[in-house]
């Protein structure tokens, strides 16, 4: 961690948070007809999905199918971009005709993520409704995407950046707020 980061989340509240998305979306789906589906994108919500749904198959007594996705052809900025994406793998081995799915992302930001997720998403199928759960809502969406389930809403300036560590990735679970490369630090 940076020294100019401050610490918004720690490993106890990031818990915390999941576990109050997961009664979340079991209260507004546990009453449908169609099959309940969590699909985490590629890299840290695949993670946080896993972590839902783990506390989601604790509190329903149907299965819940869990997923990733990969969207890095999706991307609006593909063409802009100087080196060729990262391709990680999409794992959607159960039917998304007729189901609920949740896509699972860290940090809502502009929306372009959550755009290019859907997109790919239905390559896979026709989902009966996506619903989007984040563990961070920042602001400045750049299109109409809004959050069925928030883990923290955290308004940022645009010369902040946040900052998802998890265990499996980082070896630490903790959101902070620092500023971007761009941004001037004051002397």
């Amino acid at each position: 961690m940076d020294a100019a980061e401050k610490v918004v989340l720690d490993r106890d509240d990031v818990a915390r948070a999941i576990v109050r998305m997961a009664h979340e979306v079991v209260e507004r789906n546990a009453d449908r007809d169609s099959p309940l589906a969590i699909v985490g994108i590629h890299r840290r919500g695949v993670h946080i999905a896993a972590r839902l749904h783990a506390q989601i198959a604790e509190l329903l007594p149907v299965p819940v199918a869990l997923g990733s996705l990969d969207i890095a052809f999706h991307r609006d900025d593909l063409g802009r971009r100087p080196q060729a994406p990262f391709v990680h793998d999409t794992a959607i081995d159960f039917a998304l005709d007729g189901a609920t799915v949740v896509i699972v992302d860290d940090v809502l930001f502009t929306g372009r993520t959550v755009r290019a997720a859907i997109d790919a998403l239905f390559e896979y199928g026709r989902p009966a409704r996506v619903q989007l759960a984040v563990l961070v809502d920042r602001g400045h969406r750049e299109l109409p995407i809004r959050p069925d389930y928030i883990g923290k809403n955290l308004p940022t300036s645009l010369a902040e950046r946040v900052n998802v560590r998890l265990a499996e990735t980082d070896g630490i679970d903790q959101v902070t707020i620092g500023l971007t490369r761009d941004a001037e630090v004051p002397a």
